[in-house]
């Protein structure tokens, strides 16, 4: 199964509405807001904010899926090849996703993004 986009990125921030004033600023769109992290938008690329009080995954990267099936098959195939990939998960916004980590311990989130 092939990848078809890196879809976003998770930074740690100290003041999520500071932040997003700023990226704002910087031309990008606020898509969603809660009170530990918010998630804008460049075109398709997204940016995820992640507050002192968020206790999600960390810093990451994450590539997205349109259709849940296609993330379900994904998680499937890492984890017969030995991958370690933990249990697929609904979010608070109507997404899904399960995460993984590299070679070099980074994390990685493979996302279904209706």
């Amino acid at each position: 199964m092939k990848l078809n986009r890196m879809g976003h990125t998770a930074i740690c921030v100290q003041d999520i509405p500071k932040a997003i004033e700023f990226y704002k600023l910087l031309g990008m769109e606020l898509v969603w807001q809660d009170q530990d992290w918010a998630y804008l938008k460049a075109g398709e690329d997204g940016l995820a904010l992640l507050g002192p009080d968020y206790r999600g995954a960390g810093p990451h990267f994450g590539f997205v899926f349109k259709d849940r099936s296609e993330l379900e098959a994904h998680h499937q195939r890492l984890k017969a090849a030995g991958v370690f990939v933990g249990e697929i998960h609904g979010h608070r916004d109507g997404t899904a996703s399960f995460y993984s980590r590299d070679l070099d311990n980074n994390t990685i989130e493979f996302l279904y993004e209706p």
